[in-house]
């Protein structure tokens, strides 16, 4: 691998999705309001799951830390990327480069391994319901989430050491909406061999390990639930996977489209649609679908907004009252 000279490189410029001004406009509107709801839905599920004690379980823990790296991958790319839609120059710094690719493949890795984990939490609360409570203890949870952030965190460091010891020396126009990993390789001027061997081995065996988890972990759900001799029992444990299985089969279909596919069917246009699916759309699918799918969400929301009217109730009732013997 060559030593990159990363210092001669100053700045790069984000080509986008459009040069069209009214495209652009529109997009802005669109992307806007994903981010918004996102931010509102993710923020609304932290909120629900820290202040409900009927969801004080390890399920609805490793939800909220899903919704945390939702929220935080969401703000990492689209806020940019807002400005850039309103700029006519989509300059980005060659340290804010680093740093958004560094934090961008934390959050990715760490969502990646959080549905793995909320896998094997549903495993073993059908499978092993007995040892459930001493199995997913809130110490062994606190221990699951610290391995997920560290390992998330050591992949993204030699993730982005590989991509930024490579020589940029051609052009610093990258044609993407966001600092990433294959458009990043293009610009490099120096052998890419040894990095992209590396960031193939790291990303795949992450998601391998990943999507092993989860499928080994769901044939034993499925061939627990199929022995189940109450009705309600299997509809009850199907419900409480559903959602699950929805938000891993939309994240890992995009992850799996984007990086194991052949030579012959990359395409960078393709690629920007899928990434801006899978770090600006999803964020803000993973709270409706959990919210919409989850009897235990969905019964606490009611409650959780009635409290909060019941708050501006009284609240404007004091003011109010305040206000008439003032007048007094």
């Amino acid at each position: 691998m060559d030593k990159g000279n990363g210092s001669a490189m100053t700045e790069f410029i984000l080509q986008g999705f459009t040069g069209n001004p009214k495209m652009q406009l529109v997009l802005f509107t669109v992307f806007l309001l994903v981010y918004v709801i996102t931010v509102l839905g993710n923020l609304g599920m932290i909120l629900l799951i820290c202040t409900k004690p009927q969801l004080h379980k390890p399920m609805y823990y490793f939800l909220g830390n899903l919704s945390f790296v939702d929220l935080c991958c969401a703000s990492t790319i689209a806020p940019k990327m807002l400005i850039d839609l309103l700029s006519k120059t989509k300059r980005i710094s060659y340290s804010g480069c680093v740093t958004q690719l560094f934090l961008f493949a934390i959050l990715a890795d760490a969502e990646c391994l959080l549905l793995a984990v909320m896998a094997y939490d549903r495993y073993v609360a059908i499978c092993n319901p007995l040892l459930y409570p001493t199995v997913m203890s809130k110490k062994a949870c606190q221990k699951i989430i610290s391995i997920v952030y560290f390992t998330s965190l050591l992949d993204s460091m030699i993730q982005t050491s590989c991509i930024f010891q490579q020589s940029f020396c051609s052009s610093n126009v990258i044609n993407h909406f966001f600092c990433d990993e294959p458009p990043l390789l293009i610009l490099s001027c120096s052998n890419t061999y040894i990095t992209e061997i590396v960031l193939f081995t790291t990303v795949g065996f992450g998601e391998a390990g990943s999507v092993s988890m989860i499928l080994v972990s769901y044939v034993y759900i499925l061939a627990t639930i199929l022995r189940m001799r109450s009705a309600e029992g299997r509809h009850k444990a199907f419900s409480t996977c559903a959602s699950h299985l929805t938000a891993v089969g939309i994240y890992h279909g995009t992850i799996l489209f984007m990086y194991f596919r052949p030579n012959s069917s990359y395409s960078m246009d393709q690629d920007k649609w899928a990434s801006m699916f899978y770090t600006v759309v999803i964020p803000m699918l993973n709270p409706l679908i959990y919210s919409l799918r989850n009897k235990e969400v969905k019964d606490a929301v009611p409650k959780s907004f009635g409290h909060i009217w019941i708050w501006i109730g009284g609240k404007m009732f004091y003011n109010n009252l305040h206000l008439r013997r003032g007048d007094i």
